[in-house]
């Protein structure tokens, strides 16, 4: 049994920030607008009887307060006078269905400290986003310490804890408050601490302004044996102009590599390689390089790993990193059937527009079948036990592994309160560039260890759809990187660590082929500029999504066109029209040649349709996904009996070219340096040990983070 230790800190940002307070303080009155309607007849024709009206509420915020005001530093707030602010919020709630669920604790409790007088009203909800008073205390003088005791017996299914403060005829201060484990509670089933692995690549400020954030809080530091660096690109970090503080902030923790780039998955197999084999730490935090951090998550995730029942992987969410309220997903499953990637929640969710109060459905416990490598801790005895990332370079790397380890017997957590803002894919369109190659093949590799299902279910349709949809409205480019995909594929898994530094040159190089594969800056730059008809009334936006046969029926008169239909001379000397990046695809196939906007609005790429390209294309499509689907047991067979091989750190270090050996026996002369510094006297004085690194023969007693 332990004394109490902290579990959440209640924290505020570091920054006069409003664009983040939503996620700290909620401060504003709410309300539901309820409305109420008729279900459609289609769904309610077999039921008999009168049939009563479906009710609708939509969160309605009557207030905006300005709570940055009331921000007294990095534990505290002050209320105003006559003012009611709960911590019903985003970072400062206690996500308890999670804690019930995945550790060992039956138990929290809350600790809060402040001056003036004031009521303390702690809630709780439940799945269905029910709220209930469980208790209150009316306080009244300077550091005055709340306590409450707070079961976590009734959350299985959802639910949070949080607390609200009510100031009366003066202001009523918050010291500080934290959400604690219990007296008595279980010891942590694991103890240890983490390193932290950063893959970058020539986004340095980004990296730097990480390691800063990191560095900049004490507390968090305590928990971090080491943050790996693996600095894969040409701008080196070592040369960005506050690296240096940084590396001091971070008090002798910091070891910066540099490697070739060898994508996502090389650098955080890099990482992964390191730590393990290193043997310090207990977990490996897996972190981007273009994000920024609530330090606090990191200690959250930790101490959320060291409780759980059984080893854990730990992911957090991922927020808009220019739109800071913007919640990307809550939870990620994948579907088994079409083995695709799917968010199991409302897909970017705005916490200022509907906070967790009001927010009903995120007071459900989701169970995720992989969380992003935005941010995702691993216990080092996963990584042991299944190996590394596999060699894909991008795209799919972070749902394998959560597959693989689910394959183990372990599961993957998304953790509410621990999260990281990460840079929005919402002015992206990656499917159709370069990375279309690693978007197919990667999903058809991880198809072909993980599926459930026969010939691997749905996958193959959808990948030849896809194709036909690509080759209909003219990216030309995407389906010859995917026809590569499939080639890939076919040829078995021990060309993957093969191609990590060889294909993506390769598949850069086939880029000059296509002319939509060149982004123009300018579209004046054309001859005759076709107008701009899309700013205003457009027919090309009009029309619903054609479904069931009407699809089949859009399909086939268009690739009748495509396959027989001459191309008009015109438009393969200037393009027909200008659609913006937002054009539904059936709208295209009937055009010749177009101006397409990208998805960030920087500019536009021309597209011209080509029939000997459409029925090379075609054909190939269908002949290899044909192939792929009659062969799929022999690959899938052949694929999982290499699989060990593929991502065993032996393989790996081969690969990246690292001496396992000079490592292990780097960490051994380390250990018994730290050893010798913390034994050695000195006349009267007893050396003091190093704050860098406990040695690996006294970890197994280190306690959980700090208790305050």
């Amino acid at each position: 049994m332990t004394d109490s230790v902290v579990l959440h800190k209640v924290v505020f940002p570091t920054t006069a920030d409003p664009d983040v307070i939503p996620l700290y303080i909620d401060a504003d009155e709410w309300t539901d607008m309820r409305e109420e309607r008729q279900p459609e007849a289609a769904a309610v024709k077999h039921r008999r009887g009168p049939v009563p009206a479906e009710t609708f509420t939509t969160p309605l915020r009557i207030s905006h307060v300005n709570a940055v005001t009331m921000i007294d530093g990095r534990r505290g707030i002050t209320v105003p006078a006559g003012l009611r602010v709960s911590l019903g919020t985003y970072f400062n709630a206690f996500p308890a269905s999670y804690w019930q669920r995945w550790t060992t604790l039956t138990g929290i409790r809350l600790t809060v400290e402040t001056t003036g007088i004031g009521d303390v009203s702690v809630y709780r909800s439940n799945a269905r986003g029910v709220v209930q008073t469980v208790a209150s205390a009316h306080v009244d003088g300077e550091g005055v310490s709340s306590s409450f005791d707070l079961p976590l017996d009734n959350f299985l299914d959802g639910g949070w804890y949080w607390f609200d403060l009510v100031s009366y005829g003066t202001p009523f201060s918050l010291t500080q408050a934290d959400w604690r484990s219990p007296e008595n509670a279980p010891e942590p089933t694991t103890g240890g601490n983490l390193t932290v692995s950063i893959t970058t690549l020539n986004r340095t400020a980004y990296c730097v302004g990480l390691l800063e954030t990191i560095g900049g809080d004490a507390d968090t530091l305590l928990g971090i044996d080491e943050v790996l660096v693996i600095d894969q690109g040409s701008d080196k970090i070592r040369e960005h102009a506050r690296f240096g503080e940084a590396e001091k902030a971070l008090g002798g923790r910091l070891r910066l590599i540099e490697q070739a780039n060898v994508g996502g998955s090389g650098g955080f197999s890099r990482g992964m390689l390191e730590a393990s084999t290193k043997g310090d730490s207990d977990f490996l935090l897996l972190l981007d390089d273009d994000v920024a951090i609530e330090p606090e998550g990191i200690r959250r995730a930790l101490q959320f790993a060291r409780y759980c029942s059984s080893p854990t992987i730990v992911g957090g969410h991922m927020f808009d990193m220019y739109d800071k309220t913007k919640l990307h997903a809550f939870a990620e499953v994948v579907d088994r059937w079409t083995f695709m990637w799917n968010p199991a929640t409302p897909d970017r969710h705005d916490f200022s527009s509907s906070n967790l109060r009001q927010t009903t459905w995120m007071h459900r416990r989701f169970d995720v079948d992989y969380n992003g490598w935005w941010m995702s801790l691993i216990p080092m005895k996963i990584i042991r036990e299944i190996g590394l990332s596999l060699p894909v370079f991008i795209k799919w790397d972070d749902a394998e592994y959560s597959l693989r380890a689910a394959d183990h017997g372990y599961r993957t957590v998304s953790l509410p309160g621990s999260s990281v803002w990460h840079v929005s894919w919402v002015d992206k369109d990656d499917s159709h560039d370069w990375q279309a190659f690693f978007h197919a093949r990667n999903r058809l590799v991880a198809a072909l260890l993980h599926s459930p299902h026969k010939k691997g279910g749905r996958l193959v349709m959808s990948n030849l759809a896809n194709d036909i949809r690509y080759v209909l409205t003219l990216d030309y480019y995407a389906v010859t990187l995917r026809q590569l995909a499939y080639e890939s594929v076919l040829a078995g898994p021990g060309s993957l660590h093969g191609e990590l530094k060889t294909r993506l040159p390769a598949i850069r190089g086939r880029a000059g082929e296509f002319r939509e594969s060149v982004a123009e800056k300018d579209p004046a730059a054309f001859s005759e500029f076709p107008p701009t008809a899309f700013f205003g009334p457009n027919p090309m936006n009009d029309g619903t999504r054609p479904t069931g046969s009407k699809l089949l029926r859009v399909v086939a008169r268009n690739s009748t066109r495509h396959w027989f239909r001459k191309v008009d001379p015109r438009a393969v000397e200037n393009p027909q029209t200008h659609l913006p990046h937002n054009t539904p695809w059936w709208k295209m196939p009937s055009l010749d040649s177009f101006l397409m906007s990208n998805a960030e609005g920087s500019g536009v790429t021309w597209h011209v349709r080509d029939r000997a390209t459409f029925r090379s294309l075609i054909s190939s499509s269908v002949r290899r996904n044909r192939r792929i689907r009659r062969e799929w047991a022999t690959l899938s067979a052949d694929y999982r009996a290499n699989l060990d091989h593929i991502v065993s750190a032996e393989t790996w270090a081969d690969t990246l070219g690292v001496d396992l050996n000079a490592i292990r026996e780097k960490a051994v002369a380390d250990a018994a340096a730290a050893t010798d510094a913390e034994t050695q006297v000195v006349p009267a004085v007893v050396a003091k040990p190093r704050a860098k690194r406990r040695p690996a023969a006294t970890k197994a007693t280190q306690k959980p983070l700090a208790q305050d």
